[in-house]
């Protein structure tokens, strides 16, 4: 199906149930929310509307463009999309970003129609943002696990729909809460990287099960059959840090938490931990938190 595109649509008539002329009569059910449709040109970040769709057998829209950006995830069903010549699968967990001069396609499986979840938004930070979580206009990825982040579509939509003065505000922040949760939980799409996504995460999953006895990079790789230089490299593309890193955060994560006890003392905490030397445990805190074992327990 085909859609005119207005440069500035007007807010719809909720009370008539209308609604913009951008989206698709071709859906079996929706539950959306519509904020103002028509934003001032340079506020920062403004959510136009957002929603959830189950698609028709028929579902199938080609736009050579779209007057905000926008970000939709698949929760169920099967579909293609097409940025320009090429296709991509569309399956629970992948997700799609477009906008302003983006041409696209999306076509819902006839014997498996989509249930996809979008939001719409404009403003002079929104590129920014799409860039940072990778997920620029034209671009798609895949989330891990599949439903990460339904949830913040959910809260998205129940914010939207309440209609209070905080309404816009507070889709804004959660769009930028989504957006955060996107780049820290997508997955790659291509073969050749998902192979190395996966090992990525079958060390990082090791690490969180192990991470109270594992006290090196060295130990951590071989437990894990991977090199430690190659291990680097996966969690710096990955993750933005380092293995070592990573498993020192989940260390003092725990400390923090075996602190809270009345009873717990500072060197049987940096023994639970790993740490042998509990001036060495106390440093590594204080660098994690700006605040020593002791005087994070008087906060309590």
């Amino acid at each position: 199906m085909n859609r005119r595109l207005p440069g500035h649509p007007p807010p719809p008539d909720l009370d008539s149930g209308a609604a913009p002329e951008f989206f698709s009569t071709e859906v079996a059910a929706a539950r959306r929310f519509y904020l103002n449709l028509n934003p001032p040109r340079r506020q920062p970040l403004a959510v136009v509307c957002g929603g959830v769709e189950s698609c028709n057998p028929s579902y199938e829209i080609h736009r050579d463009t779209f007057p905000f950006y926008s970000v939709e995830y698949v929760v169920r069903g099967r579909g293609t999309l097409a940025f320009g010549r090429q296709r991509h699968p569309l399956l629970p967990g992948r997700l799609f970003s477009y906008g302003p001069g983006v041409h696209h396609g999306i076509r819902s499986e006839p014997s498996d129609p989509m249930v996809k979840y979008f939001v719409d938004f404009t403003g002079t930070r929104a590129l920014k943002l799409l860039q940072n979580a990778r997920l620029s206009p034209g671009r798609i990825a895949h989330i891990f696990p599949p439903h990460e982040v339904q949830g913040i579509f959910d809260e998205l939509i129940a914010s939207g729909t309440t209609g209070t003065r905080q309404s816009a505000e507070l889709c804004g922040r959660l769009l930028e809460c989504l957006l955060l949760k996107i780049a820290a939980a997508r997955s790659p799409v291509e073969a050749k990287e998902s192979r190395a996504f996966t090992t990525y995460q079958h060390c990082r999953d090791h690490a969180q099960r192990h991470f109270l006895r594992l006290r090196t990079l060295d130990q951590l790789a071989g437990e894990c059959r991977a090199h430690p230089a190659y291990l680097c490299r996966l969690f710096r593309r990955y993750d933005h840090q380092s293995p070592y890193q990573y498993l020192l955060r989940l260390k003092m994560n725990a400390a923090a938490d075996l602190l809270r006890s009345p009873d717990a003392l500072v060197k049987q905490v940096a023994a639970r931990i790993g740490f042998g030397d509990a001036f060495h445990f106390s440093r590594t805190f204080k660098a994690a938190f700006g605040l020593s074992p002791d005087a994070f327990r008087r906060m309590r």
